[in-house]
């Protein structure tokens, strides 16, 4: 293996020696760094038999495409999440059941008083699934590592929901729906009967 390594090395060094020379752009340099140091540092390499294509590689930072500048309006990227701020495994199991639980007994009442063809509730391996025949099907999980929990809806489509200790709910962020009121307005929509899941 380590030969087979060697030899594409030596390879792929005769070819960068036999092209005519590129731009390459570097990232992650000190901002000190300039053009003057980067072709002084390719002579220096040049002369101690490197290539300047190796001194460039070593950086492990090398496009050939200009770097992305973000504009005046693009929002920063995620910052890091202060731990003390994450909710406790094991308070997060025991809402999140409740939850699941809530909504799988509410759901099987639903489900008698409506007498649906192919209306069918089923709980396994902590996912609640919820087929509404032609209709389409609910799909109600817990996702521990995000403390969160995902609903996928033949109607509104994949949504994350996060505990508010505020309200007492489970909310999407994104559109601050309420996932117990979501749930209740898109079944009745669907079945033609209110639901109440509350």
């Amino acid at each position: 293996m380590a030969s087979r390594k060697l030899l594409l090395g030596l390879t792929a060094g005769r070819r960068l020696r036999s092209c005519p020379q590129q731009l390459f752009w570097v990232t992650n340099l000190p901002e000190a760094t300039t053009s003057r140091s980067l072709a002084a540092a390719a002579a220096a390499a040049r002369q101690s038999g490197g290539s300047p294509a190796a001194l460039l590689f070593a950086s492990r930072t090398i496009s050939t495409t200009r770097p992305a500048t973000q504009s005046a309006g693009d929002a920063p990227g995620p910052s890091a999440v202060d731990p003390k701020l994450i909710m406790p495994e094991d308070q997060f199991h025991k809402i999140a059941d409740e939850t699941i639980h809530d909504l799988l007994e509410k759901l099987e009442e639903y489900g008698d008083s409506i007498q649906m063809d192919g209306f069918d509730i089923d709980y396994g391996n902590q996912v609640l699934t919820l087929r509404l025949g032609d209709l389409g099907t609910y799909v109600v999980n817990k996702q521990t590592p995000n403390r969160q929990i995902w609903l996928s809806s033949p109607v509104s489509g994949p949504s994350r929901f996060d505990w508010d200790a505020s309200t007492n709910s489970w909310i999407y962020k994104r559109t601050g729906a309420n996932l117990v009121q979501l749930l209740e307005k898109e079944i009745s929509e669907l079945c033609g009967t209110p639901a109440e899941l509350s």
